[in-house]
């Protein structure tokens, strides 16, 4: 029999979410789902469950408020990425408590996030608290592999399920990052866009026997090297000149000063060269970017191709479109590039702050150390998808890491694991969010 107390203890809950294999493809989250509607349902919690497909569904659980405050949205998904071809130091869907870290694959994507919203979800109907809005808990499905089965499903088909709502909370924020000695806990307030590209090229095909100078595999070799050796125009965007600001206005020179001067698009890519490694995680928010990853061509070894293409994975900064990218890929490359978009998912045209400077307050009250600012993501998230109804969605679950912590690099790789404290922390914050949104 579920027992519903276990939002008393959010580590547990997570050792029973990462025992469920919810690798995705195939997914697979049907008993995972199962176990939290039965959960909730023992909580007295009425749920909905609405699936594309059987073993693919997705769970919406209700608990009324007073009405003074808009619905609140909290989403997250419980598939994760595969384990395949990691060396892992303990099963990596055992769910294990080694040394104050519970370990296993979504102990960070999400399903320790998840553990967090349903223990702070099940804390407010156990306890008999009436929040100021509605709280609307939705467990999504395949969000790893674009959420045909999950999100996007569900605004598609379902919209009535998110009437009125104007926040959510999800993936990715809150969590601890420390920079030039001061820590921080950044808030996802925005993200780029999926505009996945393709690049084809031709020229003369003939027999592999008389070698062509020239030909579409040469014109293919020459895009790529002009890609890796040229970098996309910069664009400071509002959302990434507030959060670079806000680490700025709290470290010391002389990092205060290279973060500033890394606003003035004349002098980003001289500052970035400074950086050393920590150019990536600053560089990518600053352009559109474009990483090559599939290429076509050819059918017989004896055979000279005609047509090459190459897909490329791009991502837009927030506010632009897809032409914005071709346009400027165009101008690096050439007229001899035949450019053609093959999918895009916008995200929300400018990020809604509205319910910043709550949640910012939630992580202040927990660490007064702490400095809380807004996070543009390279990914994407859910939040894409929600935010066609118009839902701003901020990444917020709240963990407090240890210094030696690296947040980034567990995430998807062997030996995922989370500290058990670090869930308490975020549930308690995200609980106390509950109780005072507005």
């Amino acid at each position: 029999m579920p027992d519903p107390t276990i939002y008393q203890r959010p580590s547990e809950l997570l050792q029973h979410l990462i025992r469920f294999n919810t690798t995705n493809p195939p997914g697979n989250e049907l008993a995972c789902v199962q176990y939290l509607n039965d959960l909730l349902q023992a909580a007295g919690i009425e749920t909905t469950i609405l699936a594309k497909e059987e073993n693919r569904p997705n769970l919406i659980a209700r608990i009324p408020g007073s009405g003074s405050a808009p619905p609140l949205l909290m989403q997250g998904h419980v598939d994760v990425v595969t384990t395949a071809s990691q060396e892992w130091q303990h099963d990596p869907f055992g769910g294990e408590l080694i040394d104050g870290m519970i370990w296993g694959r979504g102990a960070l994507d999400m399903k320790g996030g998840v553990a967090m919203m349903v223990a702070a979800f099940l804390k407010a109907q156990m306890e008999g608290i009436t929040p100021p809005g509605d709280l609307i808990l939705t467990i999504l499905s395949d969000e790893e592999v674009g959420g045909d089965f999950g999100a996007k499903f569900l605004v598609q088909e379902h919209p009535e399920q998110f009437e009125n709502v104007q926040f959510a909370i999800g993936e990715f924020g809150g969590f601890t990052m420390r920079l030039a000695g001061q820590t921080f806990y950044p808030i996802m307030v925005a993200e780029k866009q999926i505009c996945s590209l393709k690049l084809t090229v031709r020229g003369p095909g003939g027999h592999g026997s008389s070698p062509i100078q020239g030909g579409a595999m040469a014109k293919l070799g020459r895009i790529l090297t002009k890609l890796d050796q040229n970098q996309l125009p910069v664009h400071i965007t509002p959302e990434v000149r507030a959060m670079y600001e806000a680490i700025a206005a709290n470290v010391a020179f002389p990092t205060s000063l290279i973060l500033r001067l890394l606003l003035n698009p004349s002098l980003t890519n001289l500052t970035l060269g400074v950086l050393g490694p920590m150019r990536q995680q600053f560089d990518a928010l600053l352009r559109h970017t474009v990483s090559p990853t599939i290429v076509h061509g050819g059918y017989k070894i004896n055979v000279i191709p005609s047509e090459v293409s190459l897909e490329v994975d791009g991502r837009l900064l927030p506010g632009y479109q897809p032409q914005d990218l071709i346009n400027e890929l165009q101008t690096l490359l050439g007229s001899e590039v035949e450019i053609e978009l093959f999918h895009h998912d916008p995200g929300p045209p400018a990020a809604n702050m509205a319910l910043f400077d709550t949640l910012a307050g939630i992580l202040r009250r927990a660490d007064p150390g702490g400095v809380p600012i807004p996070l543009v993501l390279p990914a994407v998230t859910d939040a894409r998808h929600f935010a066609r109804l118009g839902i701003q969605t901020y990444g917020f679950l709240p963990m407090q890491l240890p210094p030696e912590f690296n947040f980034s690099a567990t995430i998807h790789a062997a030996d995922e694991r989370i500290p058990a404290a670090a869930l308490d922390f975020g549930t308690a914050a995200i609980f106390e969010l509950l109780t005072s949104f507005v």
